[in-house]
């Protein structure tokens, strides 16, 4: 049987300790962080969070070892590959990512990496002044010249395609032109609570994701109910008002007169009547000056013509006149 180094069975006991000891378990990302951000993203964890770098077959052992006393957990097996640490902690797993990804921070794309996204040299000067830099700059694509004694880039300018690896001499300029295409960071892979395993895809989503989707759910709800009028103590005083308006509507187109709609009425009969009127050439001196009034506020275009239609259908419906107009209205036109 080999020989198994003492570090190596010491290392799979640290994992197996801290496993046991928290709640949630995560496979983190690691790859292209430099030794000193890890070490300052160790510390940034240490109060609620153990961090541990190792190699690949030692974690896979450690999370075997872990499964006999936690089952369920060897499924983070599959997510340990490449460069990866392994996070015991008592953070739950929405937090954890979110906490994860505060970590990430802008970073010099290297020779030969994959553009995250396009990288453009945006137009305007640059910290420049006139030089040789000028020659290295169209060099590598960027049309550059000399502006009011600075070197300025002279339109918008994309240089790598996003999914395109980054030449050697475009690596070598964007951090002197202060352009840091890469985000350097732990990605979390996947996370172990209680029994479940969360992917990224189901812990990525915004603050306000599930108070949004509830908040829209109850006024949903809400409007349907009162769509097939069922009566909840949400409901009750807008269906009471929907009913109240319906009555009124209906009392109105039928002349059925009420305290509520009396004014109402009046006001359509008067409407009527000067329409009729109008229409049948009927003189009287009351009636005419009336009508002489309506027509002369009709010519007054620049006052019509700055009220929105919808305003001026809304200000006839609330138009109402007195009782004692409307009587007037009616006795000299049948009286």
């Amino acid at each position: 049987m080999a020989h198994v180094a003492t570090w190596k069975k010491d290392m799979v006991s640290e994992i197996v300790k801290d496993i046991m000891e928290n709640p949630v378990v995560a496979i983190v990302d690691m790859h292209g962080i430099p030794g000193q951000q890890i070490q300052a993203m160790r510390a940034g964890l240490r109060e609620h969070a153990k961090l541990k770098m190792t190699k690949n077959n030692l974690m896979v052992l450690a999370l075997e070892e872990a499964a006999k006393q936690r089952p369920g957990i060897e499924v983070l097996k599959d997510s340990v590959h490449g460069q990866c640490a392994i996070v015991a902690t008592d953070i739950n797993p929405f937090k954890l990512y979110k906490r994860l990804e505060a970590t990430k921070t802008p970073a010099p794309a290297k020779p030969g990496q994959l553009a995250p996204m396009d990288i453009i040299v945006p137009k305007g000067p640059t910290p420049f002044g006139p030089g040789p830099i000028i020659g290295e700059l169209q060099k590598i694509g960027i049309p550059a010249a000399v502006e009011a004694g600075k070197i300025a880039v002279r339109k918008d300018t994309t240089l790598v395609k996003m999914g395109e690896p980054v030449p050697a001499n475009v690596a070598a300029m964007l951090p002197k032109l202060n352009i840091l295409p890469m985000i350097v960071g732990m990605d979390l892979r996947s996370v172990y609570e209680n029994g479940a395993v969360f992917k990224r895809d189901v812990l990525a989503i915004p603050d306000d994701y599930y108070s949004t989707m509830f908040a829209t759910a109850a006024y949903n709800a809400r409007a349907l109910a009162i769509g097939i009028a069922y009566t909840t103590k949400d409901t009750i005083v807008p269906l009471v008002a929907k009913a109240f308006r319906e009555a009124m509507g209906l009392s109105i187109s039928a002349a059925i007169p009420t305290k509520e709609n009396i004014k109402i009425l009046l006001a359509k009969a008067d409407n009527q009547m000067l329409a009729i009127a109008s229409a049948s050439g009927y003189k009287n001196d009351a009636i005419a000056a009336r009508l002489n009034t309506a027509a002369a506020a009709v010519s007054v275009k620049p006052v019509a013509e700055s009220v929105k239609p919808e305003q001026k259908v809304e200000e006839e419906e609330e138009e109402q006149v007195s009782e004692e107009d409307a009587a007037a209205g009616l006795s000299a036109l049948f009286g």
